[in-house]
């Protein structure tokens, strides 16, 4: 429970709503401290203000994480109670580090500016003479704020499924908005009797603990078969064993197929050639292993000011850099 003797780090940019929320609002409605840096990535300068001002609670997406772990010292974040990540999925890889690194685990929230923006939340367990709540699972989003209602349905057909089965994510509540400006075919499209259809494909357990296993977005429809590109990712980073992100998957159109996966990547190739190898001997389906012609390199994969992947920028990037020539062998010494 925050009071009055936490203090906020201000990091995430105002133009994004959970920047909006959790930098601009929390702190003026629960009477917080609030230490502002106008750039995220600014790693040291972040590392030096948690220090300065013994910030309690650090708000940031799992991309900026990273970045701490590269360039801050376990000392300068020894002030730290609370680190909370949302606006992209937080890896477990990303959170085992951070913990093992920082003495503290983040705790992973999830929500859209559609809902404004939080839906669910981990927090920390209660604990009692006899008596424990469990607020915290690994790999989970949490569980549903109060007041806030969750419904995952069949994607196909609208109807609610079972526990444990993944469908479409819907939302209820009064954080939900109320339309579209000026946009009410848009906002027909999203908004049935009060749920909103978030786009995500979700999975609830038997204790209400949410797990989000897709965007419905990434996905390509490759020979008719739906291929999930962020379970590729995750299958390629473990494959890597790569803490950092180094793989973005996207897809292209294909005459043959209608789509076809495609690897972004800032692995040099001496790196790149064992994924090659481990993921022709994975679990994954044959239809989601990209073979090595679909990977093309770049220097630095392309980010959002809100730290998620820019997926735009990412497909422009996997098109321009599959239609580049191949560059020519070098000519002999003596020719």
């Amino acid at each position: 429970m925050l009071d009055r003797r936490d203090t906020v780090l201000g990091i995430l940019p105002f133009f994004h709503s959970f920047g909006y929320m959790a930098g601009l609002w929390l702190p003026a409605v629960q009477g917080l401290g609030v230490v502002y840096h106008p750039n995220p990535l600014d790693a040291q300068a972040i590392g030096a203000l948690v220090e300065k001002y013994r910030v309690t609670f650090l708000i940031a997406t799992p991309t900026f994480l990273q970045a701490y772990m590269r360039r801050c010292s376990p000392e300068s974040f020894g002030s730290l109670q609370y680190v909370l990540v949302g606006a992209e999925k937080l890896q477990e890889r990303v959170a085992l580090a951070f913990e093992d690194l920082f003495g503290i685990r983040p705790l992973e929230g999830y929500g859209c500016t559609e809902c404004s923006p939080v839906v669910t939340v981990n927090g920390r367990d209660f604990r009692a003479p006899g008596f424990r709540q469990v607020a915290a699972r690994r790999g989970k989003i949490g569980h549903p704020l109060p007041g806030v209602c969750v419904r995952i349905v069949d994607i196909d057909t609208g109807e609610p499924v079972a526990p444990g089965v993944s469908g479409m994510l819907l939302v209820k509540g009064p954080n939900v908005m109320r339309g579209y400006l000026g946009k009410p075919e848009k906002t027909a499209e999203v908004l049935r009797e009060g749920w909103y259809t978030t786009g995500d494909v979700a999975v609830m357990e038997e204790d209400g603990f949410l797990t989000i296993t897709d965007r419905l977005s990434r996905f390509s429809k490759i020979g008719g078969e739906m291929v999930p590109h962020i379970r590729i990712e995750e299958k390629l980073q473990e494959l890597a064993e790569a803490t950092e992100q180094v793989f973005a998957v996207t897809s292209l159109p294909d005459d043959k197929k209608g789509e076809r996966i495609m690897v972004v990547t800032t692995l040099a190739p001496a790196r790149l050639a064992p994924v090659f190898d481990k993921l022709a001997q994975c679990d994954l389906p044959a239809l989601w292993k990209p073979k090595p012609n679909q990977f093309v390199q770049a220097a630095a994969l392309p980010l959002l000011g809100t730290g998620k992947l820019d997926l735009r920028g990412i497909r422009n990037l996997a098109a321009s850099l599959a239609a580049a020539p191949e560059p020519e062998p070098a000519a002999p010494v003596g020719d």
